[in-house]
């Protein structure tokens, strides 16, 4: 008897969280074979030491509905989630963190606000059982951030617990620390998000990876550089002339203007300008700016080449009536 394709693909980056595995399957199996639809979990193993592989085994033994990815070494959540999304099969994908933060008997609650139309649903932790000075701040500035700049506004991007169509994860290709970021990334090609409070719970077992004043200035710094990223993704991915060339056009003008200034003073005042640092200044504007416009050309170049050596479409359909 063939096995019978899920309609649920849970997806969990796991990274040395052998104290909580136990409890995550039992909780976990028990809201989904609750719902009564057929489901598969996938754990990417991101290169734990503590024995959690040899745990993840034995389970998948016995329930070979568990799948498990194993990393060679330490790759980040991002690696994990996008190991998961590229072997997931089910119509719904949810992803959720291992540490049992997330309650599983949310589950049914983000998957049924999903079915009335939604391509995505993010949970929001409303009453967030983290430090406040480490985790809860930053991650509002962060949130208030994110959403100001990318124009997807959640209330708690850093919730893993979410709730996303096949459609939206096999149309995005994740790298670097943008696992946070994914419904930004999902919005260049179109979605409909909502979002479902959720609980949250505090952590029993193992130890945080984020716990810690520098970790948490650390991760600080990459969310505020892989925003940029994002934005420079959504906006300007496909027009990389645009971004460029009009910094290349405001560089060159501005250091013409300085140019013709010093051109008066020397024809009309007879002013000395060969010491001048603005004529220097001038100058460097000039070519500052042509360097830029260059870049911005040989954007276009590689983006042309990119998508047509990959017969890389610049579009996606939702679907089609026929």
């Amino acid at each position: 008897m063939s096995e019978q394709a899920p309609e649920i693909s849970v997806v969990i980056p796991l990274y040395n969280e052998v104290e909580n595995i136990p409890e995550l399957y039992r909780q976990l199996t028990g809201v989904l074979e609750g719902m009564g639809r057929p489901y598969e979990i996938i754990i990417a193993d991101d290169g734990s030491t503590d024995g959690s592989f040899e745990v993840l085994a034995e389970i998948h033994k016995r329930d070979p509905r568990v799948k498990v990815i194993r990393f060679r070494r330490n790759y980040g959540q991002t690696a994990g989630f996008a190991a998961g999304f590229e072997r997931a099969r089910g119509e719904w994908i949810v992803t959720m963190d291992a540490d049992l933060q997330n309650d599983p008997a949310d589950i049914p609650k983000l998957i049924a606000k999903a079915e009335e139309g939604y391509d995505v649903v993010s949970g929001w932790r409303v009453r967030r059982r983290d430090a406040l000075l480490t985790r809860k701040i930053p991650s509002r500035v962060a949130n208030w951030l994110i959403a100001r700049v990318t124009g997807v506004h959640l209330h708690d991007y850093g919730c893993s617990l979410k709730v996303y169509h096949r459609d939206v994860v096999k149309n995005i290709r994740l790298y670097g620390e943008l696992h946070r970021f994914v419904p930004a990334v999902a919005s260049s090609v179109g979605i409909t998000v909502a979002e479902v409070p959720v609980n949250h719970r505090a952590r029993e077992r193992g130890q945080s990876k984020y716990a810690g004043l520098r970790k948490t200035i650390s991760r600080t710094i990459k969310v505020f550089l892989d925003l940029l990223t994002v934005r420079f993704l959504l906006s300007y991915s496909t027009r990389p002339i645009h971004i460029f060339g009009t910094m290349g056009l405001v560089f060159s003008g501005v250091g013409v203007l300085l140019g013709l200034y010093l051109t008066y003073e020397k024809l009309a005042l007879g002013h000395d300008i060969g010491t001048r640092p603005l004529l220097l200044l001038s100058v460097l504007l000039v070519i500052l700016g042509m360097q830029m416009i260059s870049m911005g050309l040989l954007g276009e170049v590689m983006v042309r080449t990119y998508f047509e050596a990959q017969n890389k479409p610049i579009y996606v359909v939702r679907e089609i009536l026929e």
